[in-house]
């Protein structure tokens, strides 16, 4: 799970666990025979297979009163002209749909409306993330650790929640454990808990079901399963509440996709996962896709990306990779959007540990929402606005919107190799960003036609001649 600041102070033996899992994973992955991506894409509305990349904004919404993250369109403006961003997971809170039970506070999600406008009017697709950490701000009486769930739905039935240095110790506190075991109803107490969850889902639903920037709903962050672990968790009671939860989106949505995550314990570090399947009510083709997360325990306890470490989170990440494409496959071979991957990009081997994890979403034809949008050092700008190593690090070429299914593609800062199987039902062009450093003049393409090449927006648009089988294009600058 991530880190919200500073390098953490760890003890040996966490670091003997974290080696010993991360390399039984990787042994495990190994040995096994690994399924090839699916092919499978969320589309925009002329079909094209979208490749999605931006980031979470923002982790600073979990604490304001208005429950918006401290992110101006000013802002979204820097990003979009320094990175060529076309995605965001933008975090919601279960305490602000549903401020009272059954009271859905229409101001809260014609705030978050306003904000999906700004991404609207520049070409965007927004996620909408049910986020919580630790269940709820109402488990300390500061409300400053946990955010999430509303005070009404938070019962730790008087059991102790403690002060800790790592956040994540919280999640091994009686009080944090019994929050939990009474929403997924594990007490046999409060079964309206989940009947709530849903509503407010569904109001969601139903006030976003028309907008066409937003293409999914992430249904919870990071799920914790409190007393109940592992599968019989995941197949359980998490199963179970994205099945009602997604039944109550299609009451008022058919066509926004509804993304699940895997419980974040074990998963986000590598190892297998036991969610099971989501049948989709809509009319047509399911929209369902699988949204897991990803900090590799070597670098979630502080480390750098170099060494032993490095080789430790290589091994996570090929485990990772393997049992991702697995659970996708069993889902029903969903498309896979990497929720979150972020860290302290000034540790060592950082940028290395970045451009390895893009080159594995494209590898794996998943989006990625890097985590996150706030200044510092996890973030691409500083507090006054100063670009940081990871704004480079993220302008690169990438295909936005593909007029058929991507195949591979590779990409220089100067370069980029698309292979993809055309599809002559859709009509719009495919999309390609190219960095202004990379790219400041006219461009080369071989393989497909250009359209337009437009170094305002630093967007090229390509048409394939007709013919049939896969086609491969080459975009470099011209010299």
């Amino acid at each position: 799970m991530k880190v919200e600041a500073g390098v953490r102070r760890i003890r040996i033996v966490s670091l003997v666990v974290a080696a010993t899992l991360v390399l039984a994973g990787g042994v495990a992955a190994a040995l096994r025979s690994d399924p090839e991506p699916s092919g499978v894409y969320l589309r925009d509305e002329q079909g094209r297979a979208l490749i999605l990349r931006g980031f979470n904004t923002a982790s600073s919404a979990k604490s304001t009163p208005d429950g918006m993250p401290e992110f101006t369109e000013d802002q979204l403006d820097r990003e979009h002209a320094d990175m060529g961003t076309n995605f965001v997971r933008f975090l919601i809170s279960w305490r602000s749909v549903e401020p009272e039970p059954g009271v859905y506070s229409r101001e809260y999600l014609d705030r978050v409306a306003e904000r999906v406008g700004w991404y609207a009017e520049r070409g965007y697709h927004v996620m909408l993330d049910m986020h919580q950490d630790l269940w709820s701000g109402a488990i300390t009486p500061d409300g400053r650790t946990g955010n999430g769930a509303p005070a009404w739905a938070t019962y730790m039935d008087g059991m102790p929640v403690g002060e800790h240095e790592m956040w994540e110790q919280y999640y091994l506190d009686a009080g944090v454990i019994r929050a939990f075991d009474n929403f997924w109803n594990t007490t046999g107490e409060h079964p309206e808990l989940v009947e709530h969850y849903a509503g407010a889902w569904r109001a969601v639903a139903e006030r976003f079901a028309d907008d066409p920037a937003v293409i999914a709903y992430d249904l919870m962050n990071e799920p914790y399963g409190g007393t109940l672990q592992g599968p019989v968790f995941e197949a359980g009671p998490l199963t179970s509440t994205y099945q009602r939860t997604a039944d109550a989106i299609r009451t008022v949505d058919q066509d926004t996709w509804v993304c699940v995550a895997p419980q974040a314990m074990g998963t986000n570090w590598g190892t297998p996962s036991g969610l099971g399947k989501i049948d989709d009510a809509r009319e047509g083709d399911p929209r369902i896709a699988y949204c897991p997360h990803i900090y590799p325990l070597p670098m979630d306890l502080g480390g750098g990306y170099e060494g032993t470490s490095r080789t430790l989170v290589d091994a996570t990440v090929d485990s990772w990779r393997a049992n991702a494409q697995r659970t996708a496959d069993a889902l029903g071979g969903v498309p896979i959007v990497l929720g979150e991957f972020g860290l302290d990009t000034t540790l060592p081997g950082a940028l290395d540990f970045v451009d390895r994890m893009y080159a594995t979403a494209a590898e794996m034809g998943a989006g990625v929402s890097y985590w996150s949008r706030d200044p510092g050092p996890w973030g691409p700008y500083e507090e006054d606005g100063t670009p940081r190593n990871l704004v480079a690090a993220l302008d690169t070429p990438y295909p936005r919107a593909v007029a058929g299914t991507p195949v591979t593609w590779t990409a220089q800062v100067d370069r980029l190799e698309l292979t993809y199987r055309p599809d002559p039902a859709v009509g719009a062009p495919t999309e390609i960003h190219l960095p202004r450093r990379g790219f400041p003049g006219g461009v080369d393409v071989a393989g497909a036609d250009i359209v337009d090449w437009n170094q305002q927006t630093r967007l090229l648009t390509v048409r394939t001649p007709a013919g049939s089988g896969d086609v491969t294009l080459t975009v470099t600058p011209i010299r």
